[in-house]
């Protein structure tokens, strides 16, 4: 499967003010990654940290919080993690799932599906 990059806005916590940010889409990731200065800028709260598992088998402890997340014109609150400066921001199936969106990888571009109830 390939990958690919899109551009997406991240804000503050009322919605009121975003940020451009370009994001590699990672179904594999669960949440969303953002590079933590962004997130401290927009006034985003930490509210948990959480251990991920990274593809190499290690574990690392991150920062998370939540916050508005715009994509393609569709917004709502999505959980964040409060990623290294210079990492790859990231684009997690927990926000892909939560504006329901899904990945079409050919023609790399991400597609509006139906939400599931079954």
């Amino acid at each position: 499967m390939g990958t690919f990059s899109v551009d997406i806005e991240i804000g503050n916590s009322e919605g009121t003010r975003y940020e451009s940010v370009h994001a590699l889409v990672d179904t594999g990731a669960s949440y969303t990654t953002i590079f933590a200065s962004v997130l401290r800028d927009l006034g985003v709260l930490v509210h948990d940290q959480v251990t991920f598992l990274l593809a190499d088998g290690s574990r690392i402890q991150r920062d998370v919080g939540q916050t508005w997340i715009r994509i393609n014109g569709r917004s709502e609150i999505t959980l964040v993690v409060f990623g290294d400066q210079g990492a790859d921001a990231l684009l997690g199936a927990y926000t892909l799932q939560g504006l329901l969106l899904g990945v079409d990888t050919p023609n790399e571009r991400l597609v509006p599906v139906p939400g599931l109830l079954m």
